[in-house]
């Protein structure tokens, strides 16, 4: 089992932790993990860890069994062993880029109310797979809705609801790609805006930023055909 670090601020960049674990494959598990793994889209982080007398660049993270997060070393980096203290250290920029997307992913998915069928995140552009039978008349318009619930700086918060509630409200589900993080009795729920002003409650096990205003603005990309019923839409980060 593994404390999730990522899960407590999604801002922390630095942590101690200790080995638990030197996989077969000499990838590390920590007993506290800074390190976001792979899922629902948003991928593994990248970073650093340091020991007394060494250090390893981290390349991704994957989960483990149950709650176990696995990092994973390039091949040139030494391994610390089992009950050595180290230092983490993210990847930051990268990081923030993951949080300022996969949050902005989800005010698209408010723009367009349709069902997901898949999506991916990077530092710079992320895009969704909605069940869209005919591409948007406007593409422009959605782009300026998208920037206007940005502009709002709206809060970004969690919830958690529990396992039957969420079985009980399929609606809070939009994406049909990936199953709800559910399995440990509750799962976690990120709102956006709060009150009146709330417009969007979704089960995501992502980091996000705490505010709308920090994605910045958004330009939409190519919208492709993938499918008889399905279009891929891109978003990007406008430096």
């Amino acid at each position: 089992m593994t404390d999730l670090l990522f899960r407590n601020d999604a801002y922390q960049r630095d942590a101690e932790g200790r080995v638990v674990q030197v996989t077969e494959d000499g990838n590390l598990v920590l007993d506290r993990s800074l390190f976001y793994p792979t899922s629902g889209g948003q991928p593994g982080d990248a970073g650093l860890i340091r020991w007394d007398g060494g250090e390893a660049t981290i390349a991704t993270t994957v989960k483990g069994q149950g709650t176990q997060v696995v990092l994973v070393p390039d091949a040139e980096s030494d391994r610390p062993a089992p009950g050595t203290a180290v230092q983490q250290r993210i990847d930051w920029e990268r990081r923030y880029g993951h949080m300022r997307v996969h949050t902005a992913l989800h005010l698209l998915s408010v723009v367009i109310p349709l069902p997901v069928s898949g999506g991916s995140i990077g530092a710079e552009k992320g895009r969704l797979d909605f069940n869209m039978e005919t591409p948007p008349e406007d593409k422009l318009a959605l782009q300026d809705a998208l920037n206007a619930l940005i502009a709002r700086d709206l809060p970004v918060a969690e919830d958690w609801i529990t396992d039957e509630e969420l079985a009980a409200n399929p609606g809070l589900v939009k994406t049909m790609s990936v199953a709800p993080p559910m399995g440990a009795g509750r799962v976690r729920l990120v709102r956006i805006g709060e009150g009146a002003d709330q417009i969007d409650l979704q089960p995501c096990g992502g980091t996000h930023v705490a505010r709308t205003g920090e994605i910045g603005k958004i330009r939409l990309g190519k919208i492709e055909k993938k499918g008889a019923l399905n279009r891929r839409v891109y978003l990007h980060l406008d430096p």
